[in-house]
């Protein structure tokens, strides 16, 4: 059941949400009340976060009271911010446990909705809602931004996925988790692990040990993105019995990987050569997903990336599909989307920004 509302709007000058928005004299205000105390607290957030953080990105005032919100703005925004809390109450129904990330998801999912509909019309619940993926672990993880929804979608409908972007856009996380749903589902046998193992401007030495404690250093984004969609135990199980199965991308030759979910992070470290291999081990009924940002490059000099080569050869062939994020796509801390929109910033007004490629020993 949905929550109930009521909807009043006034005029009104210099005081409240008039001050986010000068000149702007309308007011409205939306009275939700959610059937569920418990799941309106999860909607809610400790300590009313999740409130806090829609006021800032919409510009409203949303003031809790038990079950009970009410939420003060232009008559765009808190419209804007009812549908956002009807989605988020519906997640938590899900079970999900809600955080400021998922406020951003429900702004960009319902700024969407309210695009296709004119001000007369209603948006069918569900319509251009965003695509998610589940696991028996974590539940439904629904995406977070329009690029994400494109990331899942192509991940659906492809054998091979390749996925660009900066750090923070869900890029990996998301391919573990769409990997693990397919190991669940039975439509896949194996999940096969690889990474380039490439230090990232620094002399790491020798490393001891057999060869998965070798590689697991350059694989440990990816292990904490199988132990948040795998409990601990079947994590360790299928390392055991090879359900999944580390492998260095060196030693990928010569081999056909048939009914596997196969992922290759950081890829834009591979060679022209390494891609080109990699590419070929694919058997029947496996996928695979090419992670990787082109911005950050830890090849010597003059050797060419071999993802940004097979992105451009393979633009077009049918059954690979390819996803760009931006920094704005960034999805971890709102922090980090503003470093890396900084860095951008700088970059194309050519100041210097040290690089991988850029250190010394390295071509500038």
């Amino acid at each position: 059941m949905r929550p109930s509302e009521s909807v009043t709007a006034r005029g009104h000058k210099g005081r409240g949400p008039a001050s986010f928005h000068p000149g702007v004299e309308e007011e409205a205000e939306i009275i939700l009340t959610f059937d569920d105390n418990r799941l309106a607290s999860v909607v809610f957030g400790q300590f009313d976060q999740n409130l806090a953080h829609l006021e800032r990105r919409l510009h409203v005032v949303a003031t809790a009271n038990g079950n009970r919100v009410t939420v003060k703005g232009t008559p765009e925004g808190s419209e804007l911010a009812r549908r956002v809390l009807e989605s988020l109450y519906d997640q938590a129904r899900q079970g999900v446990v809600l955080s400021p990330g998922d406020v951003d998801g429900a702004v960009q999912e319902a700024s969407l909705q309210g695009t296709l509909f004119s001000s007369e019309e209603v948006p069918v619940p569900g319509l251009t809602s965003f695509d998610q993926i589940a696991t028996r672990k974590r539940g439904p993880v629904r995406a977070r931004n329009a690029a994400q929804n494109d990331y899942i979608k192509a991940l659906k409908k492809n054998e091979l996925v390749f996925a660009e972007g900066p750090a923070g856009t869900g890029k990996t996380w998301l391919a573990v988790g769409y990997a693990v749903s397919l190991l669940e589902q039975g439509q896949a046998e194996r999940l096969i692990l690889s990474r380039p193992a490439v230090e990232a401007g620094e002399r790491l030495g020798f490393l001891p040990g057999d060869m998965r404690d070798k590689v697991d250093p350059y694989l440990r984004p990816i292990y904490d993105a199988l132990y948040d969609f795998m409990e601990a135990r079947h994590v360790d199980r299928g390392l055991q019995t090879g359900m999944i199965e580390i492998a260095p991308l060196a030693f990928m030759r010569g081999r056909t990987l048939t009914k596997a979910v196969v992922l290759l992070d950081e890829a834009q470290n591979t060679t022209s050569m390494q891609m080109k291999m990699f590419l070929t081990r694919l058997g029947e009924g496996s996928r695979m997903i090419i992670t990787g940002d082109p911005t950050q490059i830890d090849l010597p000099p003059g050797q060419k990336s071999g993802l940004v080569e097979a992105t451009k050869i393979l633009d077009g062939v049918e059954g690979i599909g390819r996803v760009t994020f931006r920094e704005g796509d960034v999805v971890r801390h709102d922090l980090v989307r503003r470093i890396v929109t900084a860095y951008d910033e700088a970059t194309r007004r050519g100041e210097h920004v040290t690089t991988p490629q850029a250190l010394p020993g390295r071509r500038a």
